[in-house]
C-alpha cells in the first residue's frame, strides 16, 4: 500500500512538473459597467494608459449601451472594450501586470477577439481647436490596428510583441499571436494605433473582447490565424546565439571573467571617462530614409558596443532614437523608437542581458542642430547611448 501511494504521488508530481506554464490575466473579457469613457480610472483589472500619456483625453469606452451609435453585442460575457485613435495624435491603451512574467527567449500563444462597428461617432478635440463645430460628432470608423506590448511597469512599451493588420470587418474574429519576447516582461499593454506610416492622424476605432491566457509554447510551433497578423521578425544577420563570457579560475580558486588583451571602448571613450547619465552618440550607424532596419555597414560599431558591454557587465544603458522635425510627432516617435529597438534587440540577440538595455524613441523633441538646413536635419537624425548605471552608481529606470 505504501509503495502504491508513493507511485501515485510520484506520478502526480511528474504531471505537475510537465504542465505548460500559463500566464493569466485579470478580467480578460473586460467585464464592467457599460459607460462612455469619461475621466475614469480604467476598468476592472486594467489600468488606463491615457492617464499617463494623454491626461486631457477620455478613457476607453465599455460597451454595449448604444454609445456613439455602436450597437454590437459582446462576443464573450456581457461587455467589451472600445478603443479609439484620434486626429489630434492621441490614442488609447490599457495595461495590467500579468500573473507571472514572460521570459526572454521563450515563446507564447495569445489571442483576442476584435471587430469594428459601422458607426462610431464622437467629438473631436482637434476640430474644436481649429474652429470646428462643438455640437458636431465625427466618424471614428477608419480602420486601426491593435498592438501588444511588453514592459516592466504599467503602460511601459519596452518591446512591441505583435501588431495586427487594420481591423476592417464588422463580425468578431479571433486574432491569434505568437509572442517571442527578447526581454523579460512583467506587464502587458494592449494599444490601438494608426496604420503607419501615416502622414495625417485620423479618427478610428477597434472593439476588443475575450483575451486568452498567455501559454508557453515550443518556438517551432506555428500559430494558425483566421486573419493576417503582423509580427516582428529578426533578420538573419541578427540571429545570434547568446554567448557567455569565458570564465577562468584565479589563483585563489574563485571564478572571474576572463580579460581581453585590449579593453574595448565606445566611440574611443574608455570606462574611466564615463559617468552616469552621460550621452554618447553612436557614430557610423546607418538607416535608409524612413526605414528602421539596420544597414550592414553598421555592424562594426554595434559589435564594438557589444564587446564593451560584455567586458563591462556592471553598465546599464538606454538606446535613444531621434529624428529631424519634418514629419508629424507620431511618425517621428514611432520611427525613432523602432530604430532604437533595432539596436537594443541586436545587442540582446548577440548575448547582452536584456535587463541591462532599455530603449526609447524621443522623436523630434531633442534636436542638437538647426532643422532649417539639410546638414542640421542629418545631425538630428541619430541614435544615442545613455549611461543609466555604472559600477556602484544607482540605476535609473527610464519611463516610456
Amino acid at each position: 500500500m505504501r509503495i502504491l501511494l508513493i507511485l501515485i504521488f510520484a506520478s502526480s508530481t511528474i504531471g505537475i512538473w510537465a504542465q505548460t506554464d500559463v500566464i493569466t490575466l485579470s478580467n480578460p473579457s473586460f467585464e464592467d459597467t457599460p459607460r462612455k469613457g469619461g475621466q475614469v480610472n480604467g476598468i476592472k483589472g486594467w489600468y488606463d494608459c491615457g492617464i499617463l500619456n494623454f491626461p486631457e483625453e477620455s478613457a476607453p469606452d465599455i460597451h454595449p449601451q448604444d454609445f456613439w451609435e455602436n450597437t454590437k453585442q459582446a462576443s464573450h460575457g456581457e461587455t467589451y472594450l472600445g478603443m479609439v485613435v484620434r486626429d489630434n495624435e492621441t490614442y488609447e491603451s490599457v495595461s495590467q501586470r500579468m500573473s507571472s512574467s514572460m521570459k526572454a527567449g521563450q515563446c507564447y500563444s495569445f489571442s483576442m477577439e476584435l471587430s469594428r462597428s459601422s458607426k462610431y461617432l464622437s467629438g473631436s478635440r482637434f476640430a474644436l481647436e481649429n474652429n470646428g463645430d462643438k455640437s458636431q460628432n465625427y466618424s471614428y470608423t477608419t480602420p486601426a490596428v491593435i498592438r501588444v506590448w511588453g514592459g516592466s511597469g504599467y503602460c511601459d512599451t519596452k518591446e512591441l510583441l505583435a501588431e495586427t493588420v487594420p481591423v476592417r470587418h464588422s463580425e468578431w474574429k479571433t486574432y491569434p499571436f505568437k509572442l517571442s519576447p527578447s526581454f523579460n516582461h512583467k506587464v502587458i499593454t494592449i494599444e490601438v494605433y494608426y496604420k503607419v506610416p501615416v502622414l495625417i492622424p485620423y479618427n478610428g476605432h477597434v472593439l476588443v473582447d475575450n483575451c486568452s491566457d498567455i501559454v508557453e509554447i515550443n518556438c517551432s510551433e506555428e500559430i494558425v490565424a483566421q486573419v493576417e497578423v503582423q509580427k516582428s521578425k529578426i533578420p538573419p544577420h541578427k540571429r545570434f546565439k547568446k554567448k557567455k563570457v569565458k570564465k577562468e579560475k584565479s589563483t585563489d580558486n574563485s571564478v572571474v571573467a576572463s580579460t581581453r588583451t585590449s579593453t574595448p571602448k565606445i566611440m574611443n571613450l574608455d570606462r574611466s571617462k564615463m559617468k552616469k547619465d552621460q550621452t554618447i552618440e553612436i557614430k557610423n550607424l546607418y538607416f535608409k530614409s524612413d526605414v528602421t532596419s539596420i544597414n550592414s555597414q553598421s555592424y562594426e560599431v554595434l559589435n564594438e558596443i557589444f564587446d564593451f558591454l560584455t567586458v563591462n557587465d556592471d553598465i546599464t544603458i538606454e538606446i535613444g532614437g531621434h529624428t529631424n522635425n519634418l514629419p508629424l510627432h507620431e511618425y517621428c516617435d514611432k520611427l525613432s523608437e523602432e530604430r532604437a529597438k533595432e539596436v537594443a534587440v541586436y545587442l540582446v540577440e548577440k548575448g547582452i542581458d536584456g535587463d541591462r538595455i532599455f530603449y526609447r524613441g524621443y522623436g523630434k523633441r531633442k534636436s542638437i542642430a538647426s532643422n532649417l538646413t539639410t546638414a542640421g536635419r542629418k545631425k538630428n537624425q541619430r541614435v544615442e547611448i545613455k549611461i543609466l548605471s555604472i559600477g556602484n552608481q544607482n540605476i535609473y529606470i527610464p519611463s516610456h
